[in-house]
């Protein structure tokens, strides 16, 4: 059955959404072309809204944007929220899809640590728990999150060979071999990692924004070996894409879909 809306609710939330990404406002005549809506409608919307505080209009330009209401509801979604439970909610959907041990990372300096972690249907035994904190250059997760610092960022953490750390004999033990890696993660936007932090374990990773755009965890799917291959490699890639997708737009991230 159809759910009932109110026609004139959902005029004004329109008239909202339209503004979230003009930073310098809009006139009303652009919001009444842009939504299609009767100009007289258009601006009984727009005064009620700007007389409740969600929207605001500039005395020298007559362009409205959004107003200090709509500020606050956004804080309030925003203090609802937490890192770990949306990430557990997201890892929990994408680890029953795959049926592989699911987890969610954050950065510290040159470390992956790990705040979530969904364990596979079948036994396999990691190096990560939750809490635990390994050298980001071993983990997929931790090469997604280093893919996102800027240049000088990465020189600081990694001047030299010397500044990586290995855990076994495939991890990254050369600053070239990391640089190459992060720029293959960034362009296609996900990173793997092939026994570089446990010898019997391959991962996928991809990046988790928030709201103001900013990479602030990352999802991987660890698999064992035994069970990896190209096949599984590329269904992993899709899941771990979509779940990090999934918890992006949870964060409040404009995803593209």
């Amino acid at each position: 059955m159809a759910r009932l809306t109110a026609p004139a609710l959902r005029r004004g939330l329109d008239i909202l959404e339209v503004l979230v990404d003009e930073e310098e406002g809009l006139r009303v005549p652009e919001i009444t072309r842009r939504l299609g809506l009767p100009r007289a409608t258009t601006h009984e919307l727009v005064n009620t809204l700007i007389d409740r505080g969600y929207l605001t209009m500039s005395k020298a330009t007559g362009r409205v944007s959004l107003g200090v209401k709509a500020l606050r509801l956004g804080a309030g979604y925003e203090r609802g929220l937490d890192l770990a439970t949306v990430g557990r909610e997201c890892a929990a959907e994408v680890a029953a899809a795959c049926g592989e041990t699911v987890q969610i990372v954050v950065r510290d300096a040159g470390f992956a640590v790990f705040i979530v972690r969904i364990d596979s249907r079948h036994s396999v035994r990691l190096v990560s728990q939750v809490g635990s904190r390994l050298p980001a250059s071993c983990t997929a997760g931790g090469k997604v999150l280093l893919s996102a610092l800027p240049a000088a960022e990465l020189d600081a953490l990694f001047p030299d060979d010397g500044a990586l750390q290995k855990m076994t004999p495939r991890s990254i033990d050369t600053r070239q071999r990391l640089l190459t890696e992060l720029d293959a993660a960034r362009e296609r936007g996900w990173a793997e990692e092939n026994c570089e932090s446990n010898d019997h374990v391959a991962c996928v990773a991809a990046p988790v924004y928030d709201r103001l755009g900013a990479c602030v965890a990352a999802m991987s799917i660890s698999v064992p070996i035994v069970r990896w291959s190209d096949a599984q490699k590329q269904r992993c890639v899709e899941l771990v894409l979509g779940g990090a997708k999934a918890m992006s737009q949870r964060l409040g991230a404009q995803v593209a879909s």
